[in-house]
């Protein structure tokens, strides 16, 4: 434990003196403000990676910094407060609380306990094996999360893992990684996705189908990555399941009000759960749908969630926290940090005439390092209007290059990188720290073993 804190402690001092040295020597060919965002992103990474601070607080140091050098102009800086992201956390949060309040959750975990209940090993495997597939009709991380979280938490209650427990960690982390990472290799579930499938078409008039995407990144991505997750999780939060009978797992005493409730947030939870479905039938984003879902259940006398109770539904620190990192994203695309790490990047490139499995790898693994310092809604930003470039380096087609951003960008580090971990962890109730347990073992174990093994099932299909 002391060396962990000496350790924590080094870096925080190193990082300090790096950033006190940019912010007062220029980098050579580079502006002051050019020098004095690298700094200040460079603090806000370092005290979100080693928890220094609570990272909300640090959120809000990042905001103070960036105002007061002028480092970015307010409205764009402030503009994650803004975005569908954030109201869709809002949104979740709220519906979150009335799957809770309402009991609904415990009903639901009541009826599926004694199907996946069979083993500790059964019940991670069913919820992860839920999420994914939840991801092909839900087009929102955060939605997937306010819908199985209060479910697996409820689940948790009635096999008694307690809170702070193996059990308890391990349902909350596999959630909240499982809401997320698998739906990355299917196209419109995951905000990236669609991020990079736009700035491809815009860019380079390059339109990828559903199916396409889905065969050559699903397979490893979605199937083998969820797996490793569970066999992870199985790992570093061991436990196991003293199973009460079926008539004891569904025995659930339910009051008249509580039943009014719950038929009130199970129909407004499937009109919900339709209009997501159908987004890009009706074109309504998914937060707006979840924003007037939270107001329906926000409603005096007939919603489930009392207005009183509204800030306690609310997490206004997840809020604040997402809102900066995606502050930061919008920094590093501004300060032109995000341009030179990319003119970087493409100088360690292989060249055409070295091995492709080094140039996929390169490519992927760069995608991965990027998504550290833009987060990972910027690294198709960052990233795609350098593809033609990386493209001409590596002797790749483009589809090539800018399909490797995916098996780059679906590679998490540090929950920081990904609001949905944020507000799934959040919704459990259980710290956050507990999330790198899993999170840092996993992305070893994907440069290591998975993005090898996805280069393989590309040369298999022809894609390479």
């Amino acid at each position: 434990m002391k060396n962990k804190i000496n350790l924590r402690s080094s870096i925080l001092l190193l990082a300090v003196l790096v950033a006190a040295w940019l912010a007062f020597i220029p980098l050579e060919g580079q502006s002051a403000k050019f020098s004095q965002s690298a700094a200040v992103i460079l603090l806000t990474l370092v005290f979100w990676s080693t928890g220094i601070f609570p990272p909300f607080l640090t959120g809000l140091l990042f905001f103070g910094l960036a105002v007061v050098l002028n480092l970015i102009e307010p409205n764009v800086l402030f503009s994650g407060f803004s975005s569908t992201a954030v109201w869709l956390i809002v949104s979740g949060f709220v519906i979150g609380a009335a799957i809770s309040n309402s009991g609904l959750g415990r009903r639901l975990a009541a009826f599926i306990a004694p199907h996946v209940t069979k083993s500790y090993a059964f019940l991670i495997g069913g919820l992860v094996l839920s999420a994914v597939l939840l991801g092909f009709v839900m087009p929102s991380s955060v939605g997937r999360a306010v819908v199985l979280v209060p479910i697996g938490m409820a689940l948790a209650d009635r096999v008694g893992f307690i809170h702070g427990s193996n059990g308890r960690l391990g349902i909350a982390t596999s959630l909240a990684i499982a809401c997320n990472m698998p739906s990355f290799a299917v196209l419109p579930a995951n905000i990236p996705n669609m991020i990079l499938a736009g700035a491809s078409e815009n860019l380079y008039g390059i339109d990828f189908g559903y199916t396409e995407y889905l065969w050559l990144h699903f397979p490893i991505l979605g199937i083998v990555k969820s797996a490793v997750l569970v066999w992870i999780v199985l790992r570093i939060f061991p436990d196991e399941i003293v199973t009460p009978t079926s008539d004891e797992l569904q025995q659930v005493e339910i009051t008249p009000t509580e039943r009014a409730l719950q038929k009130k947030t199970s129909v407004l939870l499937g009109i919900t759960l339709l209009f997501w479905m159908t987004d890009s039938w009706h074109g309504i984003n998914p937060a707006w749908v979840g924003l007037f879902t939270a107001v329906f259940l926000l409603l005096p006398k007939w919603g489930v969630v009392q207005p009183k109770e509204f800030n306690q539904s609310i997490d206004f620190a997840t809020i604040v926290f997402v809102a900066s990192a995606l502050g930061l994203g919008a920094l590093v695309n501004s300060s032109g940090i995000g341009t030179a790490m990319g003119n970087e990047f493409a100088q360690l490139l292989p060249s055409s005439e070295d091995s492709s499995f080094l140039s996929y790898m390169a490519l992927s693994v760069g995608a991965a390092l990027t998504g550290l310092v833009a987060t990972i809604p910027g690294v198709p930003t960052v990233l795609t209007p350098m593809a033609g470039d990386f493209a001409q380096i590596t002797g790749f087609s483009l589809p090539i290059v800018l399909m490797t951003q995916v098996v780059g960008f679906s590679t998490i580090v540090f929950p920081y990188q990904v609001g949905p971990l944020i507000v799934a962890m959040q919704l459990s109730r259980e710290p956050l720290r507990q999330l790198l347990r899993i999170t840092i073992p996993l992305a070893v174990i994907t440069v290591v073993f998975l993005m090898p093994l996805d280069y393989l099932w590309w040369r298999l299909i022809g894609w390479i």
